[in-house]
């Protein structure tokens, strides 16, 4: 018999605590050998705080776990069983297996965001207030008018004598203002 990938959904933002009982479970019940793994695909992402960099890990899927195993005899019941599951993705009776298609998407998907060293996520919208925090023009106040998330650029007007001035900062040189 084969392993494959199944989707159990679970009680968002307890993944991990799950996983756990899961593993516990199988392991109590002496059914671990037909579990090859289980997984909660996380995702690496960069936030900016106080114009510092802070790598930070979440879920890519909330309220989902991956499991490659075996759903043979006792299997499916005991992960049924444990406490947060609400159940497989597919038929009531028998979980539909992930086709590999979808899994090496999922999994690469992860990885490559993980080996990218994460996505930034954008703390500003149009409109916000900012500080220049860095550069010739360290300290004016301004207002937010364009952002390029692509480049990671912000178009800021700031007020130069007087004169409404367009400039072009990236995300670390600029904070919200208070």
């Amino acid at each position: 018999m084969e392993f494959n990938w199944y989707v159990i959904r679970v009680i968002s933002g307890q993944e991990k605590k799950i996983k756990g009982y899961i593993e516990a479970e199988l392991s109590r019940d002496k059914l671990s050998h037909y579990v090859n793994q289980i997984l909660i695909p996380m995702e690496k992402y960069i936030q900016l705080k106080d114009g510092k960099k802070i790598s930070k890990e979440r879920n890519y899927f909330p309220g989902y776990i991956l499991v490659e195993a075996q759903l043979e005899g006792e299997v499916l019941p005991t992960i049924r069983a444990v406490n947060g599951v609400v159940g497989f993705l597919g038929n009531k009776d028998r979980p539909d297996p992930m086709r590999p298609s979808e899994v090496n998407r999922i999994l690469g998907r992860v990885d490559a965001i993980n080996e990218s060293g994460g996505q930034l996520e954008v703390p500003f919208l149009v409109g916000d207030r900012v500080k220049v925090t860095d550069g010739a023009f360290n300290g004016l106040i301004g207002t937010i008018e364009e952002i390029n998330e692509e480049r990671k650029k912000l178009k800021v007007i700031v007020k130069i004598f007087e004169r409404s001035t367009p400039m072009e900062l990236s995300y670390t040189q600029v904070e919200k203002e208070n």
